[in-house]
């Protein structure tokens, strides 16, 4: 894995480890140590994907369930594009969907400020791109709307909150 995509994947982690704690707090069943393998390996499959046109969340699901991690392989497998479950119970496969969304590098960003990165690195100026990247935006809002709703915080203070301790070598 890059440097730069390990670096990526540990604020997404720290991000998820915040969500999952208040989201438990407020009386969820949610596993922090799913989530946060989920997010450290959510990318796994993005340095070997780089120069293809491969799906990177698709070779990374591949590449957990070859070595085991069943329970790992579906957040891997759904960090770009969430399924519906129909649940209304949180999911670690949601929690790092979203906490992806909001981390752009190694930077706590607002989703609409990673929307425009995506827009522009993803969106390859076509429209139809455009428009599944927004609505896939669009429902990953509504996911934040709902996670914060039973949060004592809201989304602009998600950076301020992570701990940046977790995680360091």
């Amino acid at each position: 894995m890059l440097g730069n995509i390990r670096d990526h994947s540990m604020l997404v982690a720290r991000v998820a480890a915040l969500l999952v704690d208040n989201i438990r707090q407020a009386g969820a069943v949610l596993s922090r140590e799913r989530a946060v393998a989920g997010a450290l390996l959510h990318d796994i499959g993005k340095t070997a994907c780089l120069n293809t046109e491969e799906d990177h969340a698709a070779r990374g699901r591949e590449i957990c369930l070859a070595h085991g991690m069943v329970e790992i392989a579906e957040i891997v497998a759904q960090h770009v594009i969430l399924r519906d479950t129909g649940r209304e119970a949180f999911t670690e496969e949601e929690i790092v969907y979203y906490a992806d969304k909001r981390v752009n590098h190694d930077q706590v960003v607002s989703l609409a400020e990673r929307l425009v990165y995506i827009l522009d690195r993803y969106g390859r100026q076509d429209a139809r791109r455009h428009q599944a990247i927004r609505a896939n935006f669009e429902r990953c809002k509504a996911l934040e709307n709902r996670i914060f709703a039973g949060l004592p915080f809201g989304p602009v203070e998600v950076a301020a909150r992570i701990d940046q301790r977790l995680f360091c070598p």
